[in-house]
């Protein structure tokens, strides 16, 4: 049995409306330097992992490692077509904290 209210959920701001696992799990996948700027990469786009690479300035393995990571985390969602892999933001917290413009809540 969990130690807090697990009922809790962000009535505003960045997280609005997304349960504290689901947040607790997103923010430790993205809490490091080189996945933020992946995620800086990412934005709204779909991006193939060479791109990524090209684009960060480090090697292929380190990136795909950090890539794992937060696609198992479920930060992200991949799908390969020939030999690319492309990544996009999947986690719709992240695409707001990332500030994807379709991401945004609209006004009520």
């Amino acid at each position: 049995m969990s130690h807090f209210n697990a009922d809790c959920k962000f009535a505003e701001g960045l997280l609005a409306n997304t349960e504290l696992e689901d947040a607790s799990r997103s923010l430790k996948a993205i809490a490091h330097p080189l996945r933020l700027q992946i995620l800086c990469k990412l934005g709204s786009e779909e991006v193939s992992v060479q791109d990524i690479v090209e684009s960060v300035g480090t090697s292929q393995s380190n990136i795909s490692q950090h890539l794992g990571v937060m696609r198992d985390k479920g930060v992200l969602a991949s799908r390969k077509v020939a030999n690319r892999v492309f990544y996009r933001i999947e986690d719709l917290a992240v695409r707001r904290l990332v500030g994807e413009k379709s991401a945004q809540r609209k006004p009520h």
